[in-house]
């Protein structure tokens, strides 16, 4: 047993830099998210390479970037 190692779980995650990189110019803005399951339409607090945290009504929702079709912001102007 002197040449056995211990395996520790590693975590593997795809990042999606465009996303991204387009989700941190919206912070602090009101946006519309389509997930792969719903519409989401909040203030979007921060974003993580993995999740972007949008407000909606006194909640908080983590949305997993994978799991983002496309992004909008709700005031076109």
């Amino acid at each position: 047993m002197a040449n056995q190692q211990s395996e520790s779980p590693k975590m593997v995650t795809l990042v999606e830099p465009y996303v991204y990189h387009t989700l941190q110019g919206a912070i602090g803005k009101t946006i519309i998210v389509q997930t792969v399951r719903d519409t989401l339409r909040g203030k979007l607090t921060d974003v993580k390479p993995d999740h972007a945290v949008i407000q909606i009504d006194g909640s908080t929702f983590f949305v997993r970037l994978q799991h983002i079709v496309y992004i909008m912001p709700e005031n076109l102007q």
